[in-house]
């Protein structure tokens, strides 16, 4: 069977391949600590379930406009004013099913063949297929943990040609959970300052989850506004993973672009999805503040187990909910002849002997690394580090 040829330039992204191991095994019988899934273990708030039901019984049943209800769009610019300092009309605004289709749209609307983008690494897998998919050229600028996995002025300088379209960027970061300051994207916006052709996507879906300080996205420095395109969505802030609702700010032609290219794929999101979003981003950011709470309490204890771990190198970071320890101290280390000769073997050591499942830093463009999640309950993460820390210890 011939299938076409723009499939062979993507694969399955290594999150969703762990997850599935994991499912595999733990329908075997066997009690696995996933460490790997990025989501949140809440439910949803009461007052947002509430919303959909009301939606419902309100006959919200229909098709919406591609680019999502009016008032939903209203409520977005509300939140990107309150919160972000930013002002969008509606029609500036395009609702997806999820993040990852509002990053899908910007890269289709953006991108042509030949194009430069820049991605930082560690980066959200996503990034570099989507650019693929347009036969544009990726270009990875690695970040090590000693500047937190940050990209830094001169690097981002340093990789901009004439041939550069494009910059992709999350902060706070999935898979670091590194968080960008006013300051550092400052420095970041001085450089853009001078290349005016570039347009950059800012994914800040991680927004509310940041422990040191509010959130400030890129499109507040300068000229940026007019070329950034600010992702964000419901999943993680507000524990809506499966609802699927994604969003973004983007100049106004840009913006236009997306809505065609999303009426050619999935048309509007869930219309009651949208009714109770409009709950979610009008209302209060109490339950938000009482996971990040729950998340921070987390963050320390798993920090504290993994820097007492001999051959891992850890960083504390500032947001979301990952670690990203550099593993290489166990490369070339084995257990009863089985050699680990990188992070992929060692997630498959983790997960077939302490039966604790991670990802390995390999599908994040950094192979020496491992992401720890750890957006699952304290005592998970307590029996986690438990086996981690007592399998590790076994290879020599």
């Amino acid at each position: 069977m011939q299938l076409a040829e723009r499939l062979t330039r993507i694969s399955v992204p290594q999150t969703i391949r762990m997850a599935k191991l994991s499912r595999e095994l733990k329908a075997r019988g066997i009690d696995i600590v996933d460490l790997s899934i990025g989501e949140p273990d809440f439910d949803t708030p009461e007052h947002i379930r509430e919303a959909a039901k009301k939606a419902i019984d309100e006959g919200y049943t229909h098709y919406t406009p591609v680019a999502g209800y009016l008032d939903l769009k209203q409520a977005v610019a509300h939140k990107l004013q309150r919160d972000n300092g930013l002002e969008y009309t509606a029609e500036q605004i395009v609702v997806s099913t999820g993040a990852k289709q509002s990053i899908a749209n910007a890269v289709l609307s953006i991108v042509n063949p030949g194009d430069e983008v820049i991605i930082p690494t560690p980066y959200w897998v996503t990034y570099s297929e989507l650019v693929k998919l347009c036969q544009g050229v990726v270009k990875f600028v690695p970040c090590g943990i000693d500047n937190n996995y940050k990209i830094t002025p001169q690097q981002l300088e340093a990789a901009i040609t004439p041939q550069t379209k494009l910059f992709m960027f999350s902060s706070p970061c999935n898979p670091t959970g590194s968080v960008y300051s006013h300051d550092e994207l400052k420095g970041l916006a001085e450089v853009f300052e001078k290349h005016p052709d570039i347009f950059i996507i800012s994914d800040e879906i991680y927004e509310y989850i940041n422990y040191v300080a509010p959130h400030t996205s890129i499109a507040t420095f300068g000229s940026l506004k007019n070329r950034t395109i600010i992702i964000n969505g419901l999943s993680k802030g507000f524990a809506m993973t499966g609802w699927r609702l994604g969003y973004l700010a983007a100049p106004l032609e840009i913006a236009k672009a997306a809505d065609m290219v999303q009426s050619q794929f999935t048309s509007a999101t869930c219309s009651i999805t949208q009714r109770c979003a409009i709950t979610a981003l009008r209302g209060p950011l109490d339950t938000a503040q009482e996971m990040v709470k729950a998340f921070g309490e987390r963050r320390a204890f798993i920090f504290d187990a993994l820097k007492n771990i001999p051959g891992l190198h850890v960083n504390l970071p500032d947001g979301a909910f990952y670690m990203f320890p550099n593993v290489s101290g166990f490369f070339g280390k084995q257990y009863e002849g089985e050699r680990i000769e990188n992070a992929d073997d060692l997630c498959m050591f983790l997960l077939h002997k302490a039966n604790v499942s991670v990802v390995s830093g390999a599908a994040f463009e950094q192979p020496q690394c491992i992401r720890i999640s750890y957006a699952t309950s304290l005592d998970r993460i307590r029996e986690g580090m438990k086996r981690m820390t007592e399998w590790l210890a076994k290879l020599q």
